[in-house]
């Protein structure tokens, strides 16, 4: 298939090592901050934050997450042009998902008579995945999920490398970046950037996918 966005994901693989020499210019990272705020989840709940991670200083912080597992990650903390930690909220309440149908309605997407409605319609699918405690941090986890997507075709549409990276210590993270996750919960985050020309051993092998007839089903 000669269509660009097929052309774009067949080019797109997981970076295995980058040119530390190499940074994602700040026109670049301004679209990919856009695209990943754009990103589509469940009735709109957004319960997300995205900690953009491009200083030395804020590296090395990152870096210092792996100092009990997941060792074979933690060269891109300081190699990868710029690192994003996709951070979920565990607990996401009723009044929080009010300040989202704030903004439905503030920006004219949402008519002001259809509000209520919305909040307790809406929000029943939150309600479906909260247990007794309030705890609904997998279904919070997977909207986050949608996002991390919503990147790996924007980085491929600009030709930008990746790697996503459940290989994380979500504990250490929360410890080293508290303030910043403010209660949210960080368990995947991706690296970006542009491969070592050198050491990137992952780079221009052919794609090794399930054939469509085994993945998808036309009715």
């Amino acid at each position: 298939m000669s269509h660009p966005i097929i052309k774009d994901l067949n080019n797109r693989y997981t970076v295995k090592q980058y040119d530390s020499a190499k940074r994602i210019s700040a026109e670049e990272m301004q679209v990919i901050k856009e695209a990943i705020r754009l990103s589509a989840s469940s009735i709109n709940s957004q319960p997300w934050k995205f900690i953009v991670i491009e200083s030395d200083q804020a590296k090395q912080r990152f870096h210092d997450t792996f100092e009990n597992n997941f060792q074979f990650n933690q060269h891109h903390a300081k190699e990868a042009s710029h690192i994003v930690l996709f951070a979920s909220n565990p607990r996401f309440t009723k009044e929080q998902y009010k300040k989202v149908v704030d903004v439905e309605v503030s920006s004219g997407h949402l008519p002001a008579e259809m509000y209520d409605k919305m909040l307790d319609g809406g929000y029943t699918f939150a309600e479906a995945n909260t247990d007794e405690t309030g705890f609904n941090g997998h279904w919070t986890k997977a909207q986050t999920y949608i996002a991390l997507g919503n990147t790996l075709h924007v980085l491929a549409r600009l030709g930008i490398g990746s790697t996503p990276m459940e290989g994380v210590d979500g504990e250490m993270i929360g410890k080293l970046f508290k303030e910043e996750l403010n209660g949210y919960v960080c368990q995947f985050a991706l690296a970006m950037g542009y491969h070592s020309e050198t050491e990137d051993y992952n780079y221009g092998l052919p794609k090794a996918r399930l054939a469509a007839n085994d993945v998808v089903t036309t009715l």
